[in-house]
């Protein structure tokens, strides 16, 4: 089985272990990236990939950054070249990259297949309605990232029988794992990792910990245009020297940022327009076994599970409760840092992810048989 993945996202190191993991389940794979793309976080360059088990195309693109828009130059001539027999867009239905791959698809009677992690019902503007409309019609399985994206999608009137939850990347369990040593720690350690952003919540993670007592530091991990106004909050607070900003890690990195926590928060805020859509900074830190603190925001409840506390989003003093009782039981965050890893090894792993898609497309191209 011959198969092209369209995807910005495998621009992120860690993710591509997805990629390698189908490539050992023997397809034949492609994965179609820009050299680079930037959002609000900041550019992440394409990194590399060795491994050997799929090709890496790197294509250039117009309008990097614009989630709608951006497409990629000459996408048609390098798919006739490759001739897939499955064109998997890892693309919101309504994106003009999604589009360009189902014109192609649609041109050469090849069986497509889109994911969505949109988990708010939008109704979008020409022409991003018909786009999404005209991958609604064509594409044989729309793949949601969680319940609720499922529940989006047929809302809208994507049909059931063609739709599955599959998580968009899954988590490398091999590269975020438990540390083999016993990492040296002085006082409690709180981290977040994500866009500074003012979504993310983090003046209410700044308000939390500004009422903590004891020995304990803050670390963010990530770049945004909120940073400017973070560091004046943790001036005002008295708690600046407390603070570490970080900036923006390579995801490689990310690992031995996560031994370095005894518990990572996401403290996104709903707006009208968003809501958190997983929380992929959850399941790397429960692979490593660091417990994590969530407000209830869109998909993260869900995404922890048992293996995490829940607090009322804007709550800063139900979020200081929760790192206040982590800070003084060891029983409680081992036991949560267990459960963690278990939920991800048994829910968001990379290989049961592969499966997952490696299957649909298998029974896509059993549907297209006449």
């Amino acid at each position: 089985m011959k198969v092209v993945m369209i995807s910005k996202a495998l621009v992120t190191g860690s993710y591509q272990r997805l990629p390698e993991e189908i490539g050992r389940l023997g397809v034949d794979l492609t994965v179609v990236s820009p050299p680079s793309w930037r959002d609000s976080r900041g550019e992440q360059v394409l990194e590399a990939n060795a491994s050997g088990c799929y090709r890496q195309m790197v294509v250039p693109i117009r309008l990097n950054g614009h989630y709608h828009l951006y497409h990629f130059t000459g996408l048609a001539n390098r798919l006739d070249a490759l001739q897939p027999d499955i064109l998997h867009l890892d693309e919101e239905a309504y994106n003009l990259a999604a589009y360009q791959g189902v014109r192609w698809a649609s041109r050469h009677r090849v069986p497509a297949v889109f994911i969505s992690c949109q988990n708010l019902y939008k109704r979008y503007p020409p022409p991003f309605g018909w786009f999404e409309r005209r991958c609604f019609a064509y594409c044989t399985w729309a793949l949601a990232g969680t319940a609720a994206v499922s529940e989006v999608l047929l809302r809208k009137g994507y049909p059931s029988k063609r739709l599955k939850v599959v998580p968009q990347m899954g988590t490398d369990t091999t590269l975020f794992s438990p540390s083999e040593t016993e990492v040296p720690r002085q006082g409690f350690t709180v981290g977040y990792a994500g866009g500074l952003l003012p979504e993310k919540g983090l003046d209410v993670l700044l308000d939390a910990c500004a009422g903590l007592e004891g020995n304990w530091t803050l670390s963010l991990a990530g770049s945004g245009e909120a940073e400017s106004r973070l560091r004046m909050q943790a001036r005002e607070l008295g708690i600046l020297d407390r603070t570490e900003f970080r900036g923006r890690l390579a995801s490689r990195d990310m690992p031995e940022f996560y031994h370095s926590l005894n518990v990572l928060v996401l403290p996104s805020l709903s707006t009208a327009g968003w809501q958190e859509q997983f929380g992929r900074v959850l399941t790397e830190a429960m692979a490593c076994e660091v417990p994590v603190v969530v407000s209830d925001s869109g998909e993260s409840r869900h995404t922890a599970g048992e293996a995490g506390l829940v607090y009322p989003e804007r709550n800063t003093d139900a979020l200081r409760s929760h790192l206040a009782q982590l800070q003084v039981d060891p029983a409680l965050c081992r036991r949560l840092g267990k459960a963690g890893r278990r939920r991800v090894e048994e829910q968001f792993s990379m290989e049961s992810v592969a499966q997952g898609l490696v299957e649909t497309w298998q029974q896509s191209l059993v549907d297209a048989k006449p």
